[in-house]
């Protein structure tokens, strides 16, 4: 499945990790581009999932348009291939309307996706997964690891052992079509006459964005991080494997689950528990999500279609807008 190279070089893409800025910036940019944004995100796609994800809001929204949120519920699972698939009909879309289509996204997956085209592996096999994550606790995640490199050694030269997402998928697949993913999945990039010239990513500087990482996660529980996730698992159904796994809303529904029915219960969420969770949730997410922000950068880092931007406190988003705009001409005349 992939963007043909006529609709993939009309298009723009600005990615970077979580809380450098992007969203101020893709604004400015798609007003300077005349261009609507796609988001470029796997967890903003559903629905009710907002302050963990960092969504766009409604004044971000109605300035510029913005594509690719609140289209599944979060009992549902959303896979890549079906991220691809609406977002081509999204770009054609806004190219029909004289626009610009304008990537804007932390998910390096669905970046790769876009630019290369993806495998369309067999559909998720939950109780294999469930087993395999069972034994990645019992056993270690180097077992898992291992038993990947008897049959796709370059799979496993690939991922790192502590990847245990991605382990699971590879070994998933073997067993459901018994050939490794190595031979299935072509990560190669396009050659250069196919790609687009306006890739992008922000690379800021660590310090800052780890200071502006730490105060986004205050002022997520500030915002009602909390009640969000307490509304999502009262709902009458559950969410979905793929939900349940984003960043913040893992560790809050881990830590929902150590207090009793009663409080979970409780109208409006009343109890202490869950207005002033402890600090070391708190801590515990500021760090996952620094780490999460250092597996983002070695993405973007390594895909060679991708231009670094580089970026520190003392860049404004005129003077960002303008660098980005005139690397793309650049480009363009290259």
């Amino acid at each position: 499945m992939t963007f043909t190279p006529d609709l993939l070089q009309r298009c723009w893409f600005l990615a970077g990790p979580t809380a450098c800025g992007k969203t101020a910036l893709s604004l400015a940019l798609a007003e300077r581009l005349n261009a609507e944004i796609v988001v470029l995100d796997s967890m903003t796609v559903y629905r009710g999932m907002n302050i963990g994800t960092a969504k766009a809001t409604p004044a971000e929204q109605a300035r510029v348009p913005h594509h690719m949120l609140d289209i599944v519920d979060p009992h549902e699972d959303f896979s890549l291939a079906e991220y691809l698939t609406a977002a081509e009909a999204c770009c054609r879309e806004i190219i029909g309307r004289g626009h610009t289509p304008l990537f804007v996204g932390g998910t390096g997956l669905y970046l790769r996706g876009v630019l290369r085209g993806v495998f369309e592996g067999p559909a998720a096999d939950w109780p294999l997964r469930h087993e395999l994550e069972a034994r990645a606790v019992t056993d270690g995640a180097e077992s898992l690891h291992r038993e990947l490199a008897q049959f796709d050694a370059i799979t496993a030269a690939r991922l790192h052992p502590n990847d245990i997402r991605r382990v699971i998928r590879a070994i998933e697949v073997y067993r459901l079509t018994g050939r490794p993913l190595s031979d299935q999945h072509d990560n190669r990039p396009r050659p250069l006459a196919e790609r687009t010239p306006h890739v992008y990513w922000l690379s800021p500087n660590r310090d800052w964005l780890h200071a502006r990482i730490n105060l986004r996660v205050e002022q997520m529980f500030a915002a009602g991080l909390i009640s969000e996730v307490r509304s999502l698992i009262l709902s009458p159904r559950p969410l979905s494997q793929t939900a349940r796994q984003a960043l913040g809303y893992k560790e809050v529904l881990d830590w929902l689950k150590t207090l009793p029915n009663s409080v979970l219960a409780a109208p409006n969420a009343a109890s202490q528990e869950t207005r002033s969770p402890p600090r070391e949730l708190v801590e515990l997410i500021q760090t996952r999500t620094r780490q999460f922000a250092k597996r983002q950068h070695t993405w973007f880092r390594n895909l060679e279609e991708c231009v670094p931007i580089e970026t520190g406190t003392d860049d404004n988003v005129a003077a960002l807008v303008d660098r980005i705009v005139d690397q793309g001409l650049r480009s363009e005349n290259l």
